[in-house]
């Protein structure tokens, strides 16, 4: 068995430590090495060699509080990958399914959020993380309550019970600090209400949605779809939904017949709902911490109870749009020609809010595009940036459509080097550490994404420009190569 050097011990367990710090009560944490152990050692003794040490490295440190929603699904997939390659290990595969359901470390003593999108491989559909039992299973890291976005596995329609369980520990949660793979051998039966499509058969074409993955439908009864503003006397979306729906969606590359079917009727009618409340606010409304609107056309994140607006670019306005294979809504800047053309294709009538009315809060900005992240261009100013006059001909697309994915690699590639602590200019949005972030009082405010997701720039359809949003890598991928883009997020794979 290749052993873990004494380097790493001292770098894993500091930065166990460091994950995060005490907000609200007791940190809940473990040793974490000793989740992938097992598993390694099976690993060696299979014939895996070189390959087990660093994949078992990169798992144990996805049980980290700072770790994504699905870096550990997305872990125990290289485990699953590698067995497969090893005359598919039966032990190394069980023990693959044991690590995906094992607790991960919670920084305030409340429960740690699921992936909301499939696995790789088949062999781990239905299997998803127990909680700790010191944790409030009620209330979610970031506040978020039972119900709302990442607190419900994958495939699942309601809330867990007994919470905080999981296949191998069905009876409730993990003992604190315990290893799954010391208490049962059985990884249990897989939760017969997970979906059995892979990755690749789910990948967001909406532009929604948490990018950790290759596929996601994390919007998918996303409270920030149907929750009304603050102002309209009804529940803000919570900074998780919010976050989610932020900064948003370009016209889907590929649309297909089943993926408007059941909900993409609701999903238009939600979206002029939302217009609509969002035309009777202002700067002035009151609002809740994370919660996105649309304010006088303007993107309008929440912070210390005030909304803070980024004024969109040129011919472009601040719209609610419909998701298009998942329900729910995404906030973005885009024109107002599109925003109407998206919502028609779902059915619903009455244009932008379902009365007619042709602007859905306030008429398109003309502002200068804010500044761009440290090192962007402007094009990156904005949720959504738009460098040339909107255009919907097919001519004037072939114009832009290259330069739209080359542009969104290299935000892509800059937001890479940008961390909170970064210098901004006031109005500035990026991505930071995969989160959206918003520069108020010169420094990043940075709002994670939904689970499964991650923020990134991606091209515009209609016209010049791109938006930064929250996705599934998968997708932001898709739509970059639809461009005729190569070499990825970031044009260096």
């Amino acid at each position: 068995m290749v052993q873990f050097t004494n380097a790493l011990l001292f770098a894993l367990a500091t930065a166990t430590v460091r994950a995060a710090p005490l907000t609200l009560t007791k940190r809940i944490a473990q040793t974490t090495i000793d989740s992938v152990t097992p598993w390694e050692t099976a690993c060696t003794a299979a014939g895996g060699g070189s390959q087990c040490n660093p994949i078992a490295v990169t798992a144990a440190a996805t049980l980290l509080a700072a770790a994504g929603p699905c870096d550990q699904q997305n872990s125990g997939d290289a485990m699953v990958n590698l067995a497969k390659t090893l005359n598919n290990n039966a032990d190394m595969i069980s023990l693959a399914q044991l690590f995906v359901q094992q607790p991960r470390n919670s920084p305030t003593s409340q429960a740690v959020p699921y992936c909301e999108q499939a696995p790789q491989n088949s062999e781990l559909n239905g299997f998803f993380q127990c909680q700790f039992q010191g944790s409030n299973q009620n209330t979610f890291v970031g506040g978020v309550k039972v119900g709302g976005a990442g607190t419900i596995p994958f495939g699942q329609n309601a809330p867990l019970n007994p919470a905080g369980s999981c296949p191998a520990s069905p009876s409730g949660p993990v003992p604190d600090g315990q290893q799954l793979n010391a208490i049962t051998k059985n990884p249990g039966t897989p939760s017969s209400g997970s979906s059995s499509a892979s990755s690749s058969n789910n990948a967001s074409g909406s532009g929604s949605s948490s990018a950790a993955g290759s596929s996601s439908s994390a919007t998918s009864n996303n409270s920030g779809s149907g929750a009304a503003v603050a102002g309209s006397g009804s529940a803000a979306a919570s900074a998780t939904d919010a976050a989610s729906s932020a900064a948003a969606t370009s016209a889907s590359t590929s649309s297909s017949s089943s993926s408007s079917s059941g909900f993409a009727l609701s999903n238009g009618q939600e979206a002029q709902k939302l217009n609509a409340q969002f035309a009777t606010l202002s700067a002035s409304s009151s609002c809740q911490a994370g919660q996105n609107a649309c304010v006088n056309g303007a993107f309008a994140q929440c912070v210390s109870g005030a909304f803070v607006t980024t004024a969109c670019a040129g011919g472009t306005t601040c719209a609610a749009l419909p998701l298009v294979n998942s329900p729910g809504t995404s906030i973005t800047c885009t024109t107002t020609a599109d925003a109407e053309a998206r919502i028609a294709a779902t059915g619903a009538t009455g244009g932008l809010t379902g009365s007619g009315a042709s602007a859905a809060s306030g008429s398109a900005s003309a502002s200068t595009p804010a500044n761009a992240a440290s090192g962007a261009s402007a094009s990156a100013a904005a949720p959504a940036t738009n460098n040339a006059a909107a255009s919907t001909s097919s001519s004037s697309a072939k114009s832009f459509t290259l330069s739209n994915g080359q542009e969104a690699q290299k935000l892509n590639a800059q937001f890479a080097t940008l961390t909170a602590s970064s210098s901004c200019t006031a109005g500035q949005n990026a991505c930071v550490n995969g989160g959206f972030a918003q520069c108020v009082n010169g420094s990043f405010e940075v709002t994670q994404c939904g689970s499964g997701l991650t923020c990134a720039a991606l091209p515009l359809v209609n016209s010049a420009g791109t938006s930064i949003t929250c996705t599934t890598t998968a997708d932001a991928q898709t739509r970059i190569a639809a461009t005729g883009a190569t070499g990825g997020l970031t044009g260096s794979n």
